[in-house]
C-alpha cells in the first residue's frame, strides 16, 4: 500500500479510536514510510516493501491489547477516513511497554504523537513505564524521556552466522537443552505441558520482572524453536527461542553467567536460511563479544531502552525485539 504525505494537521482535528484488524496494513506502510523517511537521509537501505512479519506483530498486539492500538484519523470531505498515525502499547503485569507510535512524515510536528500517547497511558501510576526507541530519533527520545522514561540501556542488533563455533562458550557441564515441544509433550520427568508454562512464567518473573506467556505463544506461531534448559539436579535454569528465519528470542536465563553459553547454543541449533539477527542488550557484554568473536557483526545503529524505574535485568533477560520485549 502506498502511503503519501499529507499536509500538516492539528492533532485536535483528528479522530482517534482503536484499530481494528482492517487497520493494521494501513498501520504497517505508516511505519515503513516513517523509518524510511528518516533512514533515507542518512544513506541507510530502504525497508523492503514486504510487511509480512510486521503485520503478524501487530495482529498480535492488536488481539492481545486491543484498548491499546489506537489510530488517527481525518475524514475528508466524503466522510472517508485516512489513518495518519498510530501507536500500540501492551500491559504484561506490572509492565506498561509502548511498542509502536508512528506518524506520517507530513503530520509531524503538529502534536499528534503527544495525543495517540494520552491515549494510551496507564491511568494506574504504580506500573512500570518502558519502551525501546531508535537512537537515530532525539525528538522522540526527547518526547519519552520528558515524560519520565529516558533512555537507559542500549540494544545491538547482532547479524551472522557462526564462522568460528569453536570461540563460543560451550554450556556449562550438567547444564542440557530440551525442546519444549519434547517438553509439552512429556517426555522429560516432572515436566508437562502445564509445567512448561509455570517454569517459563517463573523464569520470566525472575529475570523480566513479568509473565508473558501470550508473546510465547506468538513466537512458537513465527516458527521459533524453544529450548528449556536444565541443570544437574533437573530444574530449569533458562530458556531460548531460536528459528530458521534467523530470529532469536526472547532469552532468560537464572544465572547471567549462563546467557551467552545460551546464546551460543541458540545460534547453533538450527541452521538458519540465511543469517541470524539477534537483539542483544547493552548488559549482555559477554554475549555481544562471543558472537563478534564467532564472526558476527553490529547492524545498524543501536536501540536504546528506555525505563521509569527497573524492571528486567538485562544481563539475564533478551527482548523478542525493540517492538516486545
Amino acid at each position: 500500500m502506498a502511503v503519501e504525505n499529507a499536509p500538516h494537521t492539528s492533532a485536535a482535528e483528528l479522530t482517534y479510536r482503536p484499530a481494528t484488524p482492517a487497520d493494521l496494513p494501513a498501520c504497517a506502510a505508516i511505519w515503513r514510510t516513517s523509518i524510511n523517511d528518516y533512514t533515507a537521509r542518512l544513506n541507510q537501505p530502504e525497508i523492503p516493501e514486504e510487511l509480512g512479519p510486521i503485520l503478524r506483530l501487530y495482529s498480535h498486539l492488536q488481539s492481545t491489547d486491543p484498548e491499546r492500538f489506537v489510530v488517527a484519523v481525518r475524514e475528508d470531505e466524503r466522510g472517508e477516513e485516512r489513518i495518519v498515525a498510530f501507536v500500540s502499547a501492551v500491559r504484561r503485569d506490572a509492565l506498561w511497554f509502548l511498542s509502536m507510535l508512528f506518524v506520517l512524515p507530513g503530520e509531524q510536528a503538529a502534536g499528534i504523537g503527544s495525543a495517540l500517547l494520552r491515549q494510551v497511558m496507564p491511568a494506574d501510576r504504580d506500573v512500570a513505564l518502558s519502551t525501546c526507541t531508535d537512537s537515530l530519533q532525539p525528538i522522540s527520545n526527547g518526547l519519552y524521556a520528558s515524560l519520565g522514561i529516558p533512555p537507559r540501556m542500549p540494544l545491538f542488533r547482532l547479524v551472522g552466522r557462526e564462522e568460528r563455533r569453536d570461540v563460543l562458550p560451550p554450556l556449562p557441564a550438567g547444564v542440557r537443552a530440551i525442546r519444549m515441544d519434547e517438553v509439552a509433550a512429556g517426555a522429560v520427568d516432572r515436566l508437562g505441558g502445564a509445567a512448561l508454562d509455570d517454569e517459563l512464567a517463573s523464569l520470566d518473573r525472575e529475570t523480566a520482572g513479568f509473565e508473558h506467556l501470550e508473546d510465547h505463544g506468538f513466537v512458537r506461531r513465527e516458527g521459533r524453536t524453544g529450548f528449556l534448559y536444565l541443570g544437574p539436579n533437573g530444574d530449569a535454569v533458562g530458556y531460548g527461542y531460536t528459528s530458521e528465519s534467523g530470529r532469536v528470542g526472547p532469552i532468560a536465563v537464572r544465572d547471567a553467567d549462563l546467557l551467552a553459553p545460551v546464546v551460543a547454543h541458540l545460534v547453533t541449533a538450527v541452521s538458519p536460511r540465511g543469517a541470524f539477527g539477534v537483539w542483544l542488550p547493552g548488559a549482555a557484554g559477554e554475549a555481544v563479544t562471543a558472537l563478534l568473536r564467532a564472526g558476527f557483526r553490529f547492524d545498524g545503529f543501536p536501540c536504546l531502552i528506555c525505563w521509569d524505574r527497573p524492571v528486567a535485568d538485562y544481563s539475564r533477560y533478551v527482548p523478542i525485539s525493540p517492538g516486545l520485549l
